[in-house]
């Protein structure tokens, strides 16, 4: 190793690009789908969805209690769901996420606590519930006192005494910053309003099968109870490490790890091309020691001895890249997309992985040189002094290396440029919306801050006066969902007129939310026909809706949408419950506006934020300057109307958009880097045959030259080698491309599993690549003095 130390280098870097790649998606593959979850006997822990028509649903308030009380699986059953909170501090109101969870909540998942305890029983009453729970990381940045247990801070403006902090670690990681308890009062307890999440821990010796089959009996019981509300709920469980992650997001994962084993078996095929090389030009040592004793087995142990050695301290060079690595890509994954209990370190699991997958890329790029060495013939190779280098045996298995290399690289770069082609197709979908010159902030309004829904509209009225006179400022709307993002719901509906559900689950869903009526102008969405809400739409006026174009092509074709009624339930303001259902008159269509993700049209169903209130909102303000520049301004309009409020998420609609697509742009990068190593890797491997079969024919190209071959056909012979061996990999690799394609099929936008255009722009790339590579070394051979090179022979 060290007297090749050129060799030794080139080696060492290959297997730590490989080597640290795969570690550090591993890492990530691992901890987020095949890691236990951080929790004591973590197995026990099982969500628990209500489930109608297959998909799986929140619960609501009273299937939850019935779900506790008649179950006989879990030791404990806990309910939770997210909100907002102000939070007084000593500058200004603070927005901080939490959640509201039943007591015993922590208790049950094993979390434990540096100060405190968890809920008890009767903080979970109603009029009793003014408890609250910090994480370590709110405790600190409240100032880390620890005589806080027993103290009260305000939280919607009402005192709240704090009962406990959380360890440091990972209820850090969760997301929600603080914990109050989950009182259900009497009017959120019903049966159709699906609002909560639950989690359970089974009881020792219950299968995760034994649970679901209790739970169908539960559900049963309740459906009989309950019809009118849960003759098609049942009930589904999963284990905890299932939670809440998307199957395209699954995908993707499986997707980048087999993305980055090409990589390292790329890597493994370009040191086993080298290694040949250097073991062809060792083919008089070889023979040496096999004319003195060395038995085939022997030579065949001692390559591979010293391929392994090379592993060795590759792979500790490559388990330091992929710690680098590891901190690369956790730097630019968009917040949200991996699971909050996942532990991203290189933990003993991942190093030992990453010692197996060391030993196994030094068994695989060691074995082909051990087996050429253990076949040389001494009396050959000591025959042709040295020369055996250019026979044929080594130098094919070099070749279909290459070909082999150059069918991985189309494959990894043919899913690079389909995910690259996907991005821009979603970069230029029709939003929708104008993101231009538009801030946006959300307001959490406390429970029982408005006495009325008069209040609560007049609030809102002053709110938006306020911010409309601010100077810059053309439109300000009040919305319920945001553009871009999400609806407020996604409520049933059916069509006055239309088909009748003897089952009310059995209706669609569309979209709904409450607008007030510069929300089109805000937000730049265009009527397409009828017209827009106004000042007129009070809550005592004939209740009116605006449904987008996908709306009215499923639900309303072969009549005039205008002259149609659709029904929706009521939401109540500010309860987890539904009212009675209400006809609303259709007086417009809107274009279509895509929400979270870009891919698709959705049905969507807009109502006067007058005609159904809601306390929490998020606020749209189109301004004439820079809107980032004017949110310090905004923020004081808003608080010159309540000085308590706070204001949440305040940014741009152009960072809307773009955060919208960072998954997709992540999952991009990822890919096109994997692949430029691979193209780079490809590269290297067709340069270093190629520089090695030069210096193998030196006295054959001397012969050429001298019997009159010109420079160009020197250099021709050369290239012609060289792309034959990149095009057969090429037209081997079309296959191995076109089942990536389909793999990642329902990963992608407005791209096919064969994509000709990108096909054919990725075997371009790689074509010239193995042009430059061989064109090298091919000017390098056009070069020689046929006198020296025959001399030196």
């Amino acid at each position: 190793m060290r007297k090749n130390s050129g060799l030794t280098g080139a080696i060492l870097v290959t297997l730590a690009l490989g080597i640290g790649a795969t570690t550090a998606i591993y890492t990530v593959v691992y901890s987020t789908l095949l890691a236990p979850m951080p929790y004591p006997h973590p197995d026990q822990l099982l969500i628990v969805w209500s489930k109608v028509a297959g998909h799986r649903n929140g619960i609501s308030a009273g299937d939850f209690l019935d779900w506790r009380q008649q179950s006989k699986a879990f030791q404990q059953l806990s309910a939770w769901t997210g909100g907002s909170f102000n939070l007084s501090t000593h500058e200004q109101p603070e927005q901080v996420s939490g959640r509201l969870a039943t007591p015993g909540y922590f208790d049950m998942q094993g979390i434990p606590f540096m100060l405190g305890r968890d809920f008890l029983p009767e903080e979970g009453v109603s009029g009793s519930d003014h408890a609250v729970i910090l994480t370590y990381k709110l405790w600190n940045r409240l100032g880390a006192n620890r005589g806080i247990v027993g103290q009260s801070i305000r939280i919607n403006g009402s005192p709240y005494t704090v009962v406990g902090v959380l360890t440091p670690g990972l209820p850090d990681r969760l997301g929600p910053q603080l914990t109050v308890p989950l009182a259900f009062r009497p009017e959120q307890i019903n049966h159709d309003y699906h609002w909560l999440l639950a989690m359970g821990r089974l009881k020792s010796g219950v299968s995760v099968q034994q649970a679901q089959a209790d739970m169908d009996t539960v559900a049963a019981h309740i459906a009989a109870a309950y019809p009118k509300s849960n003759k098609s709920w049942g009930a589904s469980v999963e284990p905890l490490h299932l939670d809440f992650l998307p199957p395209d997001r699954i995908q993707n994962l499986w997707l980048l790890l087999g993305a980055v084993g090409f990589v390292l078996l790329i890597s493994c095929v370009n040191i086993a091309n080298l290694l040949l090389a250097k073991a062809a030009s060792r083919q008089r040592e070889i023979a040496i020691r096999g004319s003195m004793g060395a038995t085939r087995r022997q030579i065949f142990a001692q390559v591979l001895t010293e391929s392994l050695t090379l592993a060795v301290f590759g792979g500790g060079l490559g388990i330091a890249v992929g710690a680098g690595l590891l901190r690369a890509v956790l730097s630019i994954v968009p917040e949200g997309i991996l699971p909050s209990e996942a532990n991203l370190q290189l933990d003993s699991h991942v190093l030992a992985v990453a010692l197996a997958a060391t030993t196994i890329a030094g068994l695989l790029f060691g074995c082909a040189p051990a087996w050429a060495a253990a076949r040389t013939d001494p009396a050959e190779s000591l025959k042709e002094g040295g020369r055996a280098g250019t026979r044929g045996g080594s130098h094919k298995l070099r070749r279909v290396l290459i070909v082999g290399e150059f069918a991985l690289a189309l494959s990894l770069l043919a899913g690079a440029g389909l995910a690259i082609h996907s991005v821009w197709n979603l970069t230029r979908v029709d939003l929708g919306v104008r993101t231009d010159h538009v801030l946006t902030f959300g307001l959490s309004q406390p429970q029982g801050k408005f006495g009325s829904p008069e209040a609560m509209e007049s609030y809102y009225r002053q709110l938006l006066g306020a911010v409309q006179s601010v100077a810059g400022v053309s439109q300000a709307t009040v919305v319920t969902g945001l553009p871009l993002v999400y609806y407020s719901d996604g409520m049933p509906f059916s069509v006055v007129g239309g088909p009748e559900y003897a089952d009310p689950s059995q209706r669609p869903d569309a979209g709904f939310q409450s607008v007030t009526p510069d929300y089109f102008k805000t937000f730049g969405i265009r009527l397409v026909s009828g017209r827009e809400f106004n000042e007129r739409d009070t809550a005592s006026s004939v209740r009116v809706a605006i449904v987008n174009e996908d709306f009215a092509r499923r639900y309303l074709s072969g009549s005039d949408p205008l002259k149609r009624r659709v029904i929706v339930e009521q939401i109540i303001p500010g309860l987890p419950k539904l009212g009675p259902e209400v006809e609303w008159q259709i007086v417009g269509i809107i274009h279509n506006v895509r929400y979270g993700g870009f891919r698709e049209d959705d049905p969507e169903i807009d109502v006067p934020f007058s005609q159904s209130l809601l306390p929490n909102v998020n606020v749209g303000v189109r301004t004439v300057e820079d809107p980032g520049s004017m949110a310090k301004t905004i923020t004081a309009a808003v608080h010159s109307v309540d000085p308590q409020v706070a204001l949440a998420h305040v940014q741009t609609m152009d960072q809307v958009r773009r955060d919208s697509l960072a998954e997709d742009r992540f999952t991009m990068v990822l890919f096109a880097s994997f692949a430029a190593i691979a193209v780079l890797l490809a590269a290297v491997g067709i340069y270093g045959v190629m520089a090695f079969a030069v210096s193998q024919r030196t006295r054959e190209m001397g012969v050429r030259i001298a019997l009159g071959a010109s420079r160009g056909n020197v250099i021709r012979l050369i290239v012609r080698e060289g792309s034959m061996l990149a095009g057969v990999g090429l037209v081997l690799g079309l296959g191995g491309a076109i089942l990536v394609g389909r793999t990642m099929q329902s990963t992608l936008y407005g791209v096919k599993a064969i994509d000709l255009a990108v096909f054919g722009s990725i075997s371009g790339v790689l074509l010239i690549t193995g042009l430059v590579a061989s064109y090298l070394p091919a000017r390098r051979a056009a070069s020689i003095d046929p006198v020296l090179a025959l001399r030196s022979e």
